[in-house]
């Protein structure tokens, strides 16, 4: 069986890294985009970093430029608008596809893991979410339009 904390992704600078560091965790890992219309959703995942932080839950976002070229910077410049506009503290990784035969690893793991609506493995948008247990096993997915603080509920009843 494939751990999740040891799937090969692509750190911010595009060298390769893992999940390593937050085995263990609860996790939520999120596709993201700076220019969405769910972006303002960057607030309340730092939200749920910061409530939880120090308590074995972490927030890692992917972000994701297959969904309407909202995503269409750099490292440098995604980091940046991270940091300026929510001031998240949470790990954002390199770009990735979560879609189609380039597909991150990853991602094709969290969607077979969890498929969506009627058993769909396509993500459908930005903001997608993956709530990920302290055994790293994926317990459940939420389409884009659930809001971070809603999961609050789901994150505590893993802590």
């Amino acid at each position: 069986m494939t751990e999740l904390t040891t799937i090969p992704i692509a750190a911010p600078d595009g060298s390769a890294t893992d999940l390593g560091e937050h085995k263990g965790e609860v996790m939520l890992i999120v596709n993201v985009a700076s220019k969405c219309g769910f972006t303002p959703q960057y607030e309340g995942l730092e939200a749920l970093q910061r409530k939880y932080d120090g308590k074995g839950f972490t927030v890692v976002g992917f972000p994701c430029n297959q969904f309407g070229a909202q995503e269409p910077g750099d490292a440098e410049e995604i980091a940046n608008f991270c940091k300026l506009t929510y001031d998240v503290s949470f790990p954002v990784m390199g770009k990735i596809d979560v879609n189609g035969e380039e597909a991150a690893p990853i991602y094709q793991y969290l969607k077979d893991e969890a498929p969506g609506l009627l058993g769909s493995k396509s993500i459908k948008w930005n903001f997608t979410k993956f709530l990920v247990n302290r055994a790293g096993k994926v317990v459940k997915r939420y389409p884009p339009q659930t809001k971070p603080e809603d999961l609050a509920r789901d994150i505590e009843a893993l802590l």
